[in-house]
């Protein structure tokens, strides 16, 4: 059965998205969960086998640029995760068609996710229920330094500037 989630679901789907998002702590991953199970613009549906849950989806609207869309807004997975014992069943498809349905209703025409690179399982999922790729990507970070930092690794500077 798949149901959406209320507030009081809060505990269950952190106790599920730490499965896919671990190394977060769940207080706080409980509160962020409550703030997007909340939330107007987004939504967490559950599939539950009894009262046994096992899996979760989170989606959301976006209005800033999708890449691949031309559409605003986009409703987009945010996540999803299905214990080992329901996949290969159907689940994960279900959940997926709830937050489609959600956007849906929310007036968006497209539907976007994304997966990192080397994540060959979440792309075949998104493959086979119908997603096409619109793009790979590799995002870069850095810290800034301070200048007294700086002067000190501006030695590298020169690669840079190739």
């Amino acid at each position: 059965m798949i149901v959406r989630s209320r507030p009081e679901d809060a505990g269950l789907v952190t106790s599920l998205a730490l499965k896919l998002w671990d190394g977060h702590d769940f207080e706080e991953l409980k509160a962020e969960m409550a703030e997007v199970i909340s939330g107007e613009d987004s939504a967490v549906f559950m599939f539950f086998d009894g009262e046994i849950p096992g899996g979760f989806a989170q989606c959301s609207l976006r209005r800033d640029y999708v890449e691949g869309t031309s559409t605003s807004p986009v409703g987009y997975l945010e996540g999803i995760y299905v214990d080992e014992q329901y996949r290969r069943r159907g689940v994960a498809a279900s959940l997926l068609k709830s937050c489609e349905d959600w956007a849906k209703e929310r007036g968006c025409t497209e539907f976007a996710s994304d997966c990192e690179l080397k994540n060959a399982e979440s792309l075949q999922f998104h493959l086979k229920c119908g997603f096409s790729e619109a793009n790979r990507i590799i995002c870069f970070r850095k810290e800034l330094e301070d200048d007294k930092r700086r002067n000190i690794a501006s030695g590298n500077a020169a690669i840079c500037d190739r």
